[in-house]
């Protein structure tokens, strides 16, 4: 039961994070659905690795953490599509450094479980 401490962290960070993605604007929508896809595709990856106990489905979670971050940073900085406006319609800054720590605790988690495979 250990292993689904993993999916109660990542539980928190998804919490925080939905309603701030519902709040972006229709026409980032495509990065937003995108972002939402990830998120969501995460649970079932880490169900599918505590199930299967294979180190390539741990893996497989990890590299979709990683686009979840990438995503998360591409839309803290979408100001940069409004030319000389900076009003952000994406993560603030301050929001997106809280949902990277709870995203670095779930990170943590998957890369012990990862090192504790070897």
């Amino acid at each position: 039961m250990n292993n689904l401490i993993i999916v109660e962290k990542y539980e928190i960070f998804l919490n925080y994070t939905y309603p701030i993605l519902q709040n972006i604007e229709r026409k980032h929508g495509v990065v937003k659905h995108r972002l939402i896809e990830l998120l969501f595709s995460q649970i079932d990856l880490f169900y599918k690795a505590i199930k299967s106990n294979q180190a390539s489905k741990l893996y497989e979670a990890d590299s979709n953490l990683a686009s979840i971050r990438f995503h998360l940073r591409f839309l803290t900085n979408i100001q940069r599509f409004k030319g000389n406006q900076t009003k952000n319609k994406g993560f603030s800054n301050k929001q997106h450094t809280q949902a990277s720590v709870l995203l670095s605790e779930v990170g943590a988690i998957l890369n012990g479980w990862i090192k504790n495979r070897k």
